[in-house]
């Protein structure tokens, strides 16, 4: 399967998409944790994006387009995958489409975690507290979600209208938002 899942930064995305890429074993490719991770190790591209996650931004279309390029080409992501936090804009999603359709391939379906604003501003500040994550402060959190409405929820909007957005509701424990989720997939999968 190709799939993407889209949700607002804290919605459990990540938790979530690593438990449906050892379900479905397709590779699960977060952008954030790429980014993070060339962070860590202070590489160009990880000095070039630590001030902009810092800030509370995202990092530029082009960049993000070539790192997923990159990483959809691999040998794992062949037979399926899923997008963890890509596409997040309307240029993105056009230079997915264009990327796919090149191989011959087209999304399956697109999750979206559903989970309310206040909700995910007590779960990110929890998180920050919990793991250390220096670019988890309230008021980034507070920006990314306003970044987030404006350039993201459209994104819901266009892959709605190719009948492939599949609502989950993001509230309650992991194992039943998974069940979910699984039921979802299971669905699209016998559909």
């Amino acid at each position: 399967m190709r799939l993407i899942i889209l949700g607002p930064p804290g919605a459990g995305k990540g938790t979530q998409a690593e438990r449906i890429s050892e379900s479905r074993g397709v590779p699960h490719i977060s952008t954030g944790d790429i980014f993070r991770d060339n962070i860590r190790r202070e590489t160009p591209l990880g000095k070039q994006v630590k001030g902009i996650l810092d800030a509370g931004g995202y990092v530029t279309d082009e960049i993000t387009n070539q790192i997923v390029a990159d990483r959809l080409a691999e040998d794992d992501a062949q037979h399926g995958f899923l997008l963890d936090g890509y596409p997040r804009t309307v240029p993105q999603v056009e230079a997915l489409d264009k990327l796919l359709s090149g191989w011959g391939h087209q999304l399956d379906a697109v999750l979206e975690l559903q989970v309310d604003e206040q909700e995910l501003v007590t779960r990110l500040v929890k998180r920050a507290e919990t793991s250390g994550r220096t670019d988890d402060t309230e008021d980034v959190i507070r920006e990314r979600q306003r970044i987030y409405r404006e350039e993201t929820a459209p994104l819901v909007r266009i892959y709605s209208e190719r009948n492939i957005v599949v609502p989950i509701d993001g509230v309650g424990e992991l194992d039943e938002v998974t069940a979910r989720i699984t039921a979802a997939l299971d669905g699209l999968a016998t559909a």
